[in-house]
């Protein structure tokens, strides 16, 4: 073309626009006419080189400021391609990262795995056992830490050294067409290091299969569905990385005597009639094995709920605890003798009405 055309109409963006519409801009104009869809069209070529042209001004800072300012006169000469190689090197670059390849200039290093993975495990524990809290020894099966490498992997003696495959980067890349690919090393499987002597007890793994306890602490109050974190406590990690860590699914298992809402805990209590039309003290026995004395009310009625403030699970807030409901159950003899009989009707006759529900 004898005459340059304004960089920002070749992209078809305006001066307001900023960089990744300019960007975006590029990315279509220069898969429209890149010459591997256009083989033999020379117009194609044309436009392409253009379109590169102008994505190397606009998208540079200080290029688009002087651009702005002078035109074409203002760059004199700074952006220019020595032929159609180097345009297709700079639009190599400039998808690298979108691909997720490195280009031919080197692009950012891909990373392997920095730690081992998590390892999530289930749990069953009594209601005692989540209403103390304490720690609890988890039996974990996979993988721990090689004893004779240490978890290195490496033959005690040896050390790793760099892939000589990806040379240190743990990617090797290929090109199809015009556009770079990258993928994990398969020497090193991404690690970027290689172990020329492997360890014989784990070869070269860093770990082996076995079973292990895991001392977890479980807070009191913890309740089924509930989810711990222990750090470190996973899969060892490659080439001697951080472990990862270990999640355990809490399962509180029921309790005969015991019911649980929350923080709430509820049971039953059997009392007699004289208990409860006379009022008593009635003890319950706690999942630990303690004593909670719940106050039974003169005149207290069957199926009566007697709420003790906080003593029923701890708050894993740490803000108290929530309370005991017992549920009374007045015992009714089925067996009663002559005087035993007399008695109740001669109570009846003094209790008259008394005894009657209100109405």
């Amino acid at each position: 073309m004898s005459e340059k055309r304004d960089f920002y109409l070749v992209l078809s963006v305006t001066r307001e626009s900023s960089d990744d519409e300019i960007k975006k801009a590029y990315r279509q104009a220069a898969l429209k006419h890149h010459p591997d869809r256009n083989p033999g069209d020379k117009g194609a070529e044309e436009k392409f080189k253009e379109a590169s042209e102008a994505y190397a001004v606009l998208s540079d800072s200080e290029k688009r400021a002087t651009y702005d300012r002078f035109g074409h006169a203002g760059l004199n000469g700074a952006q220019s391609f020595d032929g159609m190689g180097d345009i297709l090197s700079h639009f190599q670059d400039m998808f690298s990262d979108f691909f997720g390849g490195s280009g031919a200039g080197g692009g950012r290093r891909k990373r392997g795995p920095d730690r081992g993975q998590d390892v999530r495990v289930e749990a069953s524990i009594s209601l005692k056992d989540a209403l103390l809290g304490g720690k609890h020894e988890i039996l974990v099966s996979g993988a721990a830490p090689c004893d004779t490498c240490l978890g290195s992997g490496a033959e005690p003696g040896t050390k790793t050294e760099t892939c000589n495959q990806c040379h240190g980067t743990g990617q090797v890349t290929a090109q199809r067409g015009f556009i770079m690919f990258s993928s994990p090393c398969a020497r090193c499987r991404g690690t970027g290091q290689y172990l020329p002597s492997p360890c014989k007890t784990c070869r070269g793994a860093g770990a082996v299969e076995r079973q292990r306890k895991v001392l977890v602490a479980i807070p009191g109050g913890i309740d089924s569905g509930q989810r711990l974190r222990v750090p470190r406590q996973g899969m060892p990690g490659p080439a001697g990385l951080p472990a990862g860590d270990l999640y355990v699914d809490i399962e509180v298992e029921s309790d005969e005597r015991f019911e649980r809402q929350g923080a709430d805990l509820g049971t039953r209590a059997s009392i007699s009639f004289a208990e409860a039309a006379l009022g008593s003290k009635v003890e319950i026995k706690m999942p630990d094995d303690t004593l909670v004395s719940a106050e039974v009310q003169p005149g207290t009625q069957p199926n009566a709920v007697i709420v003790v403030r906080g003593q029923g699970m701890p708050r894993l807030d740490r803000h108290g605890r929530g309370d005991l409901h017992v549920a009374v159950n007045v015992r009714v003899p089925t067996k009663l003798s002559k005087n035993a009989k007399k008695l109740l009707r001669e109570l009846e006759n003094e209790l008259g009405d008394a005894a009657s529900p209100e109405t």
